[in-house]
């Protein structure tokens, strides 16, 4: 009886254990969970530059519409590279990046714009207008991105960004946020630049991330979300569990023939 409640105790305890250590994995900011209010790390100086095959909205716009008119392309109903189908409502026709990082505009001819902001490409835009139009406005956008999610997280998914500003948690968020299997502390972001893969490995459970020049993500970033030891030991369990049992049947059915053939040689 006493070794009974002896073992019943000590699973009790190991359920607990668990449970708290499950807990504990599940939590984000660890080191800031205790605290009422504080300052993060901040990304203050995030911008996103232009890559080959984004899609750019530019418009060009002054005082007397008829000057500027000429820098624009024509209105149109094409859908652009992130839309799904036709609106029927016109819209300004957009600029894909060449790969060599190049744009061609209406009067203006070739510009390159791979490696600067948004803001820069209207300031060159804008200077060579000026040449021959007073005071014009240029508005360039970036149409959107690609992103895609993987791994640990609910809904994995390719998305497509609107915002400039999309950050591993939105995208996470966006994904379903991880299941209770993903790795709040390995959560890895891999991002092209130039031609080369890199990577960070990004804990979730840290407040760092927010200084991480991959906080924020860029174009085709991949996130994925690497799956816990208890998963990764249930997994292994089942197959080894299914191969014992393959093994058990087998075993099972090869008894019973020769059981079968010693009893049918018996009766003879």
């Amino acid at each position: 009886m006493f070794k009974n409640l002896f073992l019943t105790l000590i699973f009790g305890l190991t359920l607990v254990s668990c449970s708290t250590s499950k807990q504990n994995n599940l939590v984000y900011f660890k080191n800031i969970e205790n605290q009422l209010n504080g300052q993060l790390p901040g990304g203050n100086d995030y911008k996103i530059t232009v890559a080959p095959e984004d899609e750019l909205i530019i418009t060009v716009s002054s005082e007397i519409k008829e000057a500027t008119t000429k820098y624009n392309l024509p209105l149109s109903n094409i859908a652009g590279k992130g839309a799904t189908e036709t609106t029927g409502q016109p819209r300004l026709q957009t600029y894909i990046v060449d790969k060599q990082g190049n744009i061609t505009l209406p009067v203006l001819g070739l510009i390159h714009v791979k490696g600067l902001t948004t803001d820069e490409i209207a300031t060159i835009i804008r200077n060579k207008v000026a040449e021959e139009v007073k005071d014009p406005y240029v508005k360039v956008e970036l149409s959107g991105f690609r992103v895609n999610v993987m791994g640990e997280v609910k809904n994995p998914q390719r998305m497509f960004v609107t915002s400039k500003r999309f950050s591993i948690l939105d995208a996470l968020a966006a994904a379903g946020d991880l299941t209770e299997y993903g790795r709040r502390d390995n959560v890895m972001v891999i991002r092209e630049v130039d031609g080369q893969k890199s990577f960070q490995r990004m804990n979730l459970m840290d407040n760092s991330i927010f200084a991480s020049p991959y906080f924020y993500l860029q174009q085709n970033d991949v996130v994925y979300v690497q799956t816990n030891d208890v998963k990764a030991d249930n997994s292994t369990y089942n197959q080894n569990n299914g191969f014992k049992l393959s093994v058990i049947s087998t075993c099972v059915s090869a008894v019973s023939v020769i059981a079968s053939l010693i009893i049918a040689l018996t009766v003879k």
